[in-house]
């Protein structure tokens, strides 16, 4: 039976017999929601009106450092807008601000980044590359960037 909201919960390992000290899931929780994840926007542009642009500036504004990637160099506040395609580990996510033919060029690059997961925000979404993502152990999201941040679901 699952804890009551708020109640403390421990966790026994079977394999080693340790018992760990009891935890509140709901702060478990809030700690994995305010974690930085590493995220690259791929598809990001300096308009204010675009929805990559948004999410830029909310992810900063929520303190998850970003590698924004363009069509054109430019710039979001203080982030950069690069057109070369930066390799980094330690990627959390890769969400996309492209249509599925814009996103065929970025296929191996997106794959070597090892994210844990890809987000396709509306309009993005591809069978292709999420058959990709799932052959190659990545979470395939169909979601909004936006509403998973101002939810607390990020």
């Amino acid at each position: 039976m699952p804890p009551a909201p708020g109640e403390m919960q421990q966790c026994h390992d079977s394999g080693s017999g340790t018992t760990f000290a009891p935890f509140n899931m709901e702060t478990f929780f809030q700690i994995m929601a305010n974690t930085p994840k590493l995220t690259v926007v791929i598809g990001a542009s300096p308009h204010p009106d675009r929805y990559s642009y948004l999410a830029v500036t909310r992810l900063r504004a929520h303190g998850h450092p970003v590698i924004a990637i363009g069509q054109r160099t430019g710039a979001i506040g203080d982030t950069p807008i690069m057109e070369e395609h930066p390799q980094t580990e330690g990627v959390d996510t890769v969400t996309l601000y492209l249509n599925p033919l814009r996103q065929q060029q970025y296929y191996d690059y997106i794959l070597s980044l090892k994210p844990k997961r890809i987000i396709f925000n509306p309009g993005t979404e591809n069978p292709e590359l999420i058959q990709l993502a799932e052959a190659n152990g990545i979470k395939a999201q169909p979601a909004c960037t936006l509403v998973l941040l101002s939810t607390g679901q990020y």
